[in-house]
């Protein structure tokens, strides 16, 4: 497992995370909390040291479920990052969603930031957390404010480093002025390009960590989608016009040549998928949703795999070639 460090002067991590989105059930129609807890533990096996989480996964259930599947591991061998900045406790002045019969709010205030830490050192069963980020901004919150905030926590030891996600460019040049922000998590995939011109530039610029998120779109990119695919109420994906017939096929038809390296090579098609991904500038970790021990295994694998220039530049063409959802649904 290769790995790289969470940002300049950062901790190293392995390049490829486990996204701990799906285990908390919320968007994805349910979930075994069994086999979450076994999914972690086999992809800290198999060598992924990094785990993302977040508080409002599964309302508070992902963090719960890392942390029953770590307790007893050696807590230095484990990055914990995890997420603030959504309650669905209490209100505030931005509404960011409603599901699941709750009102989920912004809020990266103070006071709510060290509550939310709190609660999730609780949840995860751990006194620090390693990369502490925020989940979306909140516009009631201005940026010093904010680096004040997680400087302060650094420095008291509950968290190692701090970072952004869902972030617009320009605010990451102001946080990276101020000094102190690691990384920048954001969606990214062969399928969703926009980063390339909007906050990869400034991550590479400013030696700060890109992890993508959704990097094989939820799936699309394993190639194992098509039109028979049932998903279960509750799942994101159900009626999602992101996986409307049109899409699905216009995905299989640019894999076809992806399917086939990978036979050549003997691998699976998202390796290959999630290799090209690491290998474009700026991007330094991928987090890949894992829900069961064999995808644990198999995502580990792709921290491993090398393209050559040929096979980058194969799949760096049908990348250019991908028309958009927009274009095809219209």
């Amino acid at each position: 497992m290769k790995k790289r460090a969470l940002g300049k002067n950062g901790m190293p991590a392995s390049v490829v995370a486990f996204g701990a989105w799906a285990i908390g059930g919320w968007k994805w129609g349910g979930a075994d909390a069994d086999a979450s807890i076994k999914a972690v533990q086999a992809s800290l096996d198999a060598g992924v040291d990094l785990i993302d989480t977040a508080a409002v996964y599964g309302f508070g259930l992902s963090e719960e479920i890392v942390g029953k599947a770590i307790e007893g591991r050696t807590r230095e061998d484990i990055i914990l990052a995890t997420k603030c900045g959504l309650r669905w406790d209490t209100e505030t002045a931005t509404l960011h969603a409603e599901s699941d019969g709750r009102c989920i709010f912004r809020t990266l205030e103070a006071k709510s930031i060290r509550w939310e830490l709190e609660q999730s050192l609780q949840r995860l069963g751990t006194d620090y957390i390693d990369l502490y980020q925020t989940h979306w901004p909140d516009p009631e919150t201005d940026m010093e404010s904010l680096v004040d905030t997680f400087e302060s926590l650094k420095k008291e030891g509950l968290i190692r480093a701090w970072g952004f996600c869902n972030e617009t460019p320009e605010r990451l040049a102001e946080a990276g002025q101020l000094g102190g922000l690691s990384t920048d998590q954001e969606r990214y995939s062969m399928l969703d390009r926009g980063q390339d011109q909007q906050n990869l530039p400034v991550c590479e610029e400013q030696g700060v960590g890109f992890l993508c998120y959704s990097p094989i779109a939820q799936g699309l990119l394993t190639g194992k989608i098509d039109g028979r695919r049932e998903f279960a109420e509750g799942d994101l994906r159900l009626g999602n016009p992101r996986f409307s017939p049109a899409v699905l096929e216009a995905v299989q038809a640019l894999l076809a040549p992806v399917k086939s390296l990978a036979r050549d090579r003997d691998v699976a098609v998202e390796h290959l998928i999630l290799a090209w991904t690491l290998m474009q500038a700026g991007v330094s970790h991928v987090l890949v949703g894992t829900r069961d021990v064999q995808q644990a295994a198999s995502n580990a694998a792709a921290g491993s795999i090398e393209l050559d220039d040929e096979e980058f530049a194969m799949i760096s063409q049908l990348a250019d070639a991908w028309p958009g959802f927009e274009s095809i649904n219209a």
